[in-house]
């Protein structure tokens, strides 16, 4: 049967809304670390110091190398230094001169890889002993000049130090900008958590 006419009809109920999600990152959660690139000036720093290494290791090899040639010549520098010696003791000096600039060059070698990888990794006050080493460098440069290389070699040997001094400046001064001295005293990078993977705190 139909229902009486006199009767009103009811209204629908209203529609609930839904409620709101809550937010899926808290404003006091705790920060998680991150990885983010390193700046550009950081990079360029990098790139020029492995640069500097692979110089650094052909001089060392090259030198290596050409010792047999060099001997005699610095025997000649050291005799026109001090006469009057036996060439058993010119021969002598020769051979602990150049083993001590071999020796130097391959330990300021070791020692900037350890140094480049501490870099890599923020350690603090690392780039004072990366300016240690560069002036050791050109101290380097400046013995091999007058007492290793000398003769048809020397002029190779002396370019290959030169660059390599060269691009560990250059290297250390990309690494002293704002961005990368802001990286480094950063330490770590991190982000709050939920929120974006790129963000940084």
């Amino acid at each position: 049967m139909d229902a009486p006419q006199g009767r009103p009809r009811q209204p629908p109920p209203p529609k609930r809304e839904a409620p709101e999600r809550p937010p899926t990152a808290s404003p006091n959660a705790a920060p998680v670390l991150t990885k983010l690139p390193p700046p550009f000036s950081v990079r360029i720093s990098q790139f020029l110091w492995v640069m500097s290494l692979l110089a650094g290791g052909i001089a060392v090899v090259y030198l290596f190398v050409i010792r047999e040639d060099q001997l005699p010549l610095i025997a000649d520098v050291v005799r026109g230094v001090s006469e009057g010696r036996s060439d058993e003791t010119y021969d002598a000096a020769a051979d602990i001169i150049y083993w001590a600039v071999f020796g130097i060059a391959v330990g300021l070698l070791l020692w900037q890889i350890v140094l480049l990888v501490s870099f890599s990794s923020r350690k603090p006050n690392v780039r004072w002993w990366q300016l240690a080493t560069v002036i050791l460098q050109i101290l380097l440069f400046l013995l091999s000049l007058e007492i290793v290389a000398v003769g048809d070699n020397g002029p190779l040997v002396r370019q290959v130090l030169l660059a390599q001094w060269g691009l560990a400046l250059v290297a250390l001064l990309f690494s002293t900008f704002r961005g990368a001295l802001h990286w480094t005293a950063r330490r770590h990078d991190v982000r709050r958590a939920g929120s974006d993977a790129g963000g940084e705190y």
